[in-house]
């Protein structure tokens, strides 16, 4: 009674509660406890949301700026909050556990221009690489599949209370409502007193439930809109990103050297090799040849 008397100040609200039916008055309770899960999620969410996005621009910025897509995860800079920088977490994750557990040490070597080379590097210079293959990565693409599905709940988490103020809040507020119109006309046929001075408080009763359920209704409404296209923001965003960054992975630390590329150092790696010498046997000696 206390918290409908503080939420309901105007006088006409106070009198039309006090006359609705007791069906009308658990509408009313039933209201309220949607609204207090409604304006929860709509705090909490807001400040999910405001930190998604403050952290996500701090995160982008830092990932921009760098040259290889694992040094923010190598210097354990962490960016809590933003749905970008766990997916990264993640990916960054995989990625140096299969760089460690399943590695690819690829020979790369630079030729030098024609008339350059030197006795001492007269084939070129070589530099040992380590990468993944192609079979390793597709599991860090699976990760990051998982991260962003993962985020994008985490986001919409709560939206199902919010969209069932907006839905069922009028009609909750309805039934009682109709419920306090019936038991109105009921009365006044018991009674046959068809006069406004005995249907005004019912009616004005029952109509208290409706008024209810629009203030239920209408702030979810609103913070419901809104907060979805911010959501499919983030989550186009998110998604643009995971692209990115697996491109950006695969480049840098996937084995994709061309098949014949492959092939070419496989032989040259089997040529310089020392093949043993074979045995002195000394001089021919001619076989005579026979008539």
């Amino acid at each position: 009674m206390n918290l409908m008397a503080t939420m309901l100040a105007s006088g006409a609200l106070r009198f039309a509660f006090e006359k609705a039916t007791t069906e009308g008055k658990i509408c009313i309770g039933v209201l309220i406890v949607v609204s207090i899960f409604s304006w929860t999620v709509i705090i909490t969410k807001s400040r999910q949301l405001y930190r998604a996005r403050k952290m996500g621009k701090r995160f982008f910025a830092a990932y921009r700026a760098s040259r290889d897509p694992l040094e923010l995860h190598r210097s354990k800079k962490e960016f809590d909050g933003a749905p970008a920088y766990e997916l990264y977490a993640t990916g960054a994750e995989e990625m140096d556990y299969h760089l460690e557990n399943n590695p690819l040490q690829v020979e790369r070597t630079r030729y030098p221009a024609a008339g350059v080379a030197t006795q001492s590097q007269p084939d070129g210079i070589g530099q040992s690489v380590t990468k993944i293959s192609h079979a390793a990565f597709e599991s860090v693409r699976v990760a990051l599949e998982r991260a962003a599905s993962s985020e994008a709940l985490s986001l919409e988490k709560g939206m199902i209370i919010l969209s069932t103020a907006v839905a069922g809040g009028p009609f909750i507020g309805l039934l009682g409502t109709v419920w306090g119109v019936m038991e109105t006309f009921s009365g006044i046929a018991r009674a046959n007193a068809a006069s406004l001075t005995a249907m005004a408080p019912g009616v004005a009763g029952a109509l208290i439930a409706t008024v209810v359920g629009l203030f239920v209704a209408i702030p979810a409404m609103f913070a419901y809109n809104y907060m979805v296209t911010t959501i499919r923001a983030i989550t186009q965003e998110l998604d643009g990103f995971a692209t990115e960054y697996a491109t950006q992975l695969e480049h840098k630390y996937v084995d994709n050297r061309a098949l014949a590329e492959e092939i070419r150092d496989a032989l040259q790696g089997s040529l310089g090799r020392a093949t043993p010498p074979v045995p002195d046997t000394g001089p021919e000696v001619a076989e005579p040849a026979f008539s």
